[in-house]
């Protein structure tokens, strides 16, 4: 025993794991497991390991052969629990690719899950029920907490049910992290769980029996890096304690994620790993310097040291710093971890306190989304390669070891740097995004951003919500001009959140009467104090001009699209909005425009557009088309797609963004295929 304490006191023993483990991840990393299922396949039985039913959406992750995840919709209630048995039929897919540059990535998500094939099923049989004690106790407790999206979150990790305006919320005021379970959940249910049992028996017994529940409580969760930390931390350190080893905390803490990355090497891709261990790691470097007498003043110095060590995660996944966060903290760190964890415990077991709970809930929602709406603070860097990350993380790693400053003044001289880094470009750029079905273009042209349309979603259709994410990956704080092509939802349902999220100078609308949804919008410009105009017919644009082709009010939104006309640096762009053959032929009527170098097309390529005649006369030299995939319109139409063969095509749905560089009066174009 006096060997083992000796042998275990020895620094270079945890590096040495921990070295060796790194390279036993690469390789399990590199390693391509190949599927065994394929577009063919049609049928396939497993267990349900999760299951959620949304808006009649059921999603179920089923352990068959190898995983797979089932989408099944249907209006009548299917009683389905975890652990069920069941045969699913319908067609096999792969998960696409990230459709616009640096934005989430499906594939790899899914892929990091062992899940290589999503099921749109078209009919699910139930074989067997459970018989499973371990998906018993998790549909009990599931059962337990109701409809509460928060419970979810608190108690099994799940944010599938919070609304999405409050996720973004806790996005943009960089207290995300405060809504997965983590150490600090993990240290508060142990400290619970030992203070009772504290009463009935010894210090090792109620260590062994708390870590034994905390061990059951992460299996039921389901694993999640961030908890796994927390049960690891707690165990390693409890032995650690109680057995005297003396082993130093930074030693368990190299021994803590060495054990997660054999579990699992692709926690290395979690946000939630990332943060947890990287914070971590810096409190535990840095521990004597946190400590005060002033509850607030110790939580202000964890809160600024949180912010620095997470700059580079941050930045590389969101794009975006909010300085006032370190202040945010303050109020939701306790708000949080002292008040609603642990009501969210208290009320599964004693329902009649729920009404508090949800009063809570509602404070801390309506807190969030007024403090989003305050870009103070708020700093927008352009994702650069990955390589520039990893040199932001070096310099606070070398911080945190050697704690010199030198480290974080060459960090904080890089971020300026990088700020600023937008300022130097000077090539044009028009970018066609992949919103799936709807329309977002942006014209980069010097400091001048225009933006056509912004996408949106609606009832949790695929309106790819990528605009506006997509504009902070370009390091993008203004757009100067939004123009709207008419009031329809896939082509101005994230204008509200635009304007709440970035400085916009102008909006220019359609010709045409306001419908309920530019009336939304119109609201939120008059509390801004945003200038708009309606039915315009030139803007000025550095040396260029964009010319809107007015020529009448029409009795339908389609048609009294606005379509713009310009040159850039010497190309021709017709931008069509979804104005159809009617407006087409009063174009051709009353403008002269031919040999055009890029159209987008009109109205994503339906038949009511894209009349052979138009097309004839504009001769489009490259023609986009804004659509989404497999949607349930039938977009594009044959007809279209033929008027047009004589162009250059292409498709959202088949090459997704799709970009026009300009540089040198040299045209490149680039796709993001998915």
């Amino acid at each position: 025993m006096l060997q083992l304490r000796k042998i275990l006191l020895l620094d270079k023993l945890y590096i040495i794991i921990f070295l060796i483990v790194i390279i036993v991840s690469i390789i399990r990393l590199s390693i391509n497991n190949k599927s065994i299922y394929t577009n063919k396949t049609t049928t396939a039985t497993g267990i349900i390991t999760n299951i959620n039913n949304t808006n009649d959406k059921y999603t179920i992750y089923l352990k068959s052969k190898e995983n797979l995840l089932v989408k099944y919709y249907s209006k009548k209630k299917i009683n389905l629990s975890l652990g069920d048995k069941i045969i699913i039929k319908g067609e096999f897919y792969k998960p696409q690719n990230n459709t616009t540059r640096y934005l989430f990535n499906y594939n790899k998500y899914l892929k990091r899950k062992n899940i290589n094939y999503i099921v749109n099923a078209h009919s699910i049989k139930k074989i067997n029920s459970n018989r499973n004690i371990y998906y018993y106790i998790k549909q009990k407790i599931i059962n337990n907490l109701g409809n509460n999206p928060y419970l979810y979150i608190f108690l099994i990790g799940d944010k599938s049910l919070v609304n999405r305006e409050s996720i973004r919320s806790y996005q943009e005021n960089g207290i995300s992290h405060l809504f997965a379970i983590s150490g600090m959940h993990i240290t508060l249910l142990s400290s619970i769980i030992s203070k009772l049992l504290r009463k009935l028996t010894t210090e090792e017994n109620t260590f062994k029996i708390t870590s034994i529940i905390l061990t059951f409580y992460l299996l039921i969760v389901g694993l999640a890096a961030s908890i796994l930390r927390g049960v690891l931390f707690y165990i390693l350190f409890g032995i650690n304690k109680i057995y005297y080893f003396y082993i130093k905390p930074i030693n368990l803490f190299l021994l803590v994620i060495s054990i997660t990355l054999l579990i699992n090497p692709n926690y290395i891709f979690d946000v939630g790993f990332e943060y947890s261990y990287m914070i971590s790691f810096s409190l535990l470097s840095l521990s004597d310097k946190l400590k005060s007498n002033n509850y607030f003043l110790s939580l202000l110095k964890v809160s600024i040291l949180s912010f620095i060590t997470s700059i580079p995660i941050t930045l590389y996944n969101f794009y975006q710093l909010n300085i006032l966060s370190i202040i945010y903290n303050l109020f939701f760190v306790p708000f949080i971890s002292i008040i609603v964890f642990p009501l969210s415990l208290i009320i599964v077991l004693f329902k009649p306190f729920e009404f508090i709970y949800n009063y809570l809930i509602k404070v801390l929602e309506k807190t969030s989304i007024f403090l989003s709406h305050i870009n103070i603070g708020k700093i927008t860097f352009m994702r650069l390669p990955l390589i520039i990350y990893l040199i932001y993380f070096i310099l606070i790693l070398l911080y945190l070891i050697f704690r010199r400053r030198t480290y974080l003044y060459i960090l904080f001289l890089l971020l300026i740097f990088h700020f600023f880094l937008p300022c130097f470009k000077n090539e044009t750029l028009i970018h066609f995004t992949d919103v799936g079905q709807g329309d977002s273009i942006l014209i980069q042209q010097k400091n001048n951003n225009i933006l056509i349309d912004t996408g949106g979603i609606r009832n949790n259709e695929i309106f790819f919500n990528t605009a506006l994410p997509f504009l902070k990956s370009l390091g993008i704080t203004k757009i100067n001009t939004l123009v709207i092509t008419h009031g329809d939802y896939d082509h101005m349902g994230e204008a509200i959140n635009l304007v709440n999220n970035f400085k916009v100078e102008k909006v220019i609308f359609n010709c045409g009467p306001y419908n309920d949804l530019e009336s939304e919008l119109i609201k939120v410009l008059d509390k801004k104090k945003i200038k708009y105009y309606s039915c315009i017919r030139e803007l000025n644009i550095d040396n260029n001009k964009l010319y809107f082709l007015q020529t009448s009010v029409y009795d339908n939104e389609n048609d009294n699209s606005n379509v713009i006309y310009t040159e850039l640096d010497g190309y021709k762009f017709i931008f069509m909005g979804d104005a159809g053959v009617e407006k087409e032929k009063d174009i051709l009527d009353k403008y002269n425009i031919n040999n055009v170098d890029i159209l987008k097309v009109g109205h994503h390529g339906s038949k009511t557009s894209s009349s052979n005649k138009f097309i004839d006369k504009i001769n489009p030299k490259y023609s986009i088309i804004s659509v989404g995939k497999n949607n349930r319109y039938g977009h594009p139409n044959k007809e279209a797609l033929d008027n047009l063969e004589k162009s250059k095509i292409y498709r959202t749905d088949k090459q997704g963004s799709i970009m026009f560089k300009i540089k040198n009066n040299r045209l490149q174009i680039e796709t993001c295929n998915p």
